[in-house]
Formats: C-alpha cells, sequence, structure tokens
C-alpha cells in the first residue's frame, strides 16, 4: 500500500515538473528564435483599430514587439511620438504593424459622411433632436435652411426667424459621434450614403450631431441661440426658394 502511495506521488510530481518545463520551453520559444537574428521594436496592432479613431483613443490597441529586422514594414513605427494626435486612414487589423503610413491628420479624413469646409470658414456642431434635423435624413454636403428662435422674457414673448439660406452641412452623426456609412443602408439602396437615417440610427437616442460651415459672425449667432433659445434646420437645396416673412415671426405676426 506504502510503495503504491509514493509512486503516485512520485508519478504527480513528474508530471508537475514536465507541465513546468514544457510552459517554460513554449514561452521562451520566440526569444530562442530570436537569439541570433537581429531585431527591431516596432509597434503592432492588438486590437481593431477603426478609421478615423486615433491611437490615444485606443487604450491597448498597439503593444510594442520584437520583429526580426528583415521583417519590419517600411514606415513602421517605433515611438508614438511619430503618430502624435494622428487617426488611422483605413482600419487596421490586429497582427499587423503600426505604420505611419497609414495614419492621417484627422482634418484630412473624408468619408461618405464628410466633406470639405469651405475656405474661411469654420465648423460648429450642433446637438439636435430628430424633429428638428429634418427627421433624421440629412447628409453631409445638403444645405440646410437655419430657423433660430428665442424668448424675450422681459417682453414675455418670443420670435423665430428663417436666418440664415443654404448653410453647408459638412458632418452628419449619430449623437455617440459614430458616423452613417453606405453598408449600413438599406440593401441595394445608396440613396442615403452617409445620411442620418440608416439602420444605425437605433443607437442615436434620439439626439444628433450636425456640423455646420459659416463665418464667425454667423457662428456667435447660431450659438447665441443654441444656448438661450432653440434651433430648427430645414433641408433647403439650391434650387429652393428663400422668400421668408421678411422679419422676426411672434405672437403679433403669427396670425396675419
Amino acid at each position: 500500500m506504502k510503495t503504491r502511495l509514493i509512486g503516485g506521488i512520485a508519478a504527480l510530481l513528474v508530471a508537475i515538473i514536465g507541465t513546468v518545463l514544457l510552459v517554460n520551453y513554449v514561452q521562451n520559444a520566440d526569444k530562442r528564435a530570436l537569439a541570433d537574428t537581429e531585431t527591431e521594436s516596432v509597434y503592432v496592432v492588438e486590437k481593431t483599430i477603426a478609421a478615423g479613431s486615433g491611437i490615444d483613443k485606443a487604450a491597448g490597441a498597439v503593444v510594442r514587439k520584437e520583429v526580426p529586422r528583415v521583417a519590419v514594414a517600411a514606415g513602421a513605427v517605433t515611438d508614438l511620438n511619430q503618430v502624435g494626435q494622428k487617426v488611422a486612414a483605413v482600419d487596421l487589423m490586429p497582427g499587423e504593424q503600426l505604420l505611419t503610413t497609414r495614419m492621417v491628420d484627422a482634418d484630412s479624413l473624408l468619408g461618405p459622411a464628410r466633406v470639405q469646409v469651405p475656405t474661411g470658414m469654420q465648423e460648429i456642431t450642433l446637438k439636435l433632436p430628430i424633429e428638428r434635423v429634418v427627421g433624421g435624413t440629412l447628409t453631409a454636403g445638403d444645405t440646410v435652411g437655419v430657423f433660430l428662435s428665442v424668448e424675450d422674457s422681459a417682453a414675455k414673448s418670443g420670435g423665430t426667424q428663417l436666418t440664415f439660406h443654404k448653410v453647408l452641412v459638412t458632418a452628419a452623426q449619430f449623437s455617440n459621434g459614430s458616423t452613417a456609412t453606405s453598408h449600413e443602408t438599406a440593401a441595394g439602396d445608396d440613396s442615403s450614403k452617409g445620411a442620418l437615417n440608416s439602420k444605425k440610427s437605433t443607437s442615436s437616442n434620439g439626439t444628433y450631431l450636425i456640423t455646420l460651415a459659416r463665418n464667425s459672425a454667423d457662428a456667435e449667432r447660431i450659438i447665441f441661440a443654441t444656448e438661450f433659445g432653440s434651433v430648427y434646420l430645414s433641408k433647403e437645396p439650391a434650387n429652393a426658394s428663400e422668400g421668408t416673412s421678411g422679419g422676426v415671426v411672434n405672437t403679433g405676426r403669427l396670425f396675419r
């Protein structure tokens, strides 16, 4: 009986020692493989980085690894300062080396939900509910009419005016900041590329981010109305009439 017990204990110890040695051997396999190879430390993608995302906002998405020098790709990032605030130009997949050639300035990354800002203009973003953005059908590149409404507490009245015509929409996003792309539209329908009313709109919680291009003076007025009143946007194409009531609509003029 004692002999069997001692034999069992010995077999268990041998199994444990063998397992430890095997694990240690496997863990050091990469080091042995590179022992006689010149290597270079580069950054490698560990988690998928979506196009338009910066490395600083993708925690743990890249790790520093030793790679055989002959396998280092042109433009491989060896220092994250090479990337700075740049964003991925395309989706970066796990296992590939982080390359400077695939990182671009955020301002230069244009897609189906973004258009170039005209020279001399600046951008402002409004967070608006669906009924104020034409039911969520606005697309980057559309032009809109901007209606401003404010309340005059002293006069106990308010007013509304179609203040700006054909204002360029440079970006149309869901409230979480994500953008609509063509693959999110209904199958076989490309009519709403970049539009808010795609399948993904279910994650918008009823509000949207609309970015407008306007000069600084106009931007001030729009922001004032956003802070102390309300803003509505109409879809106003190039051929839309710009005729208005000629002034501010208030309770005194509403039914004239």
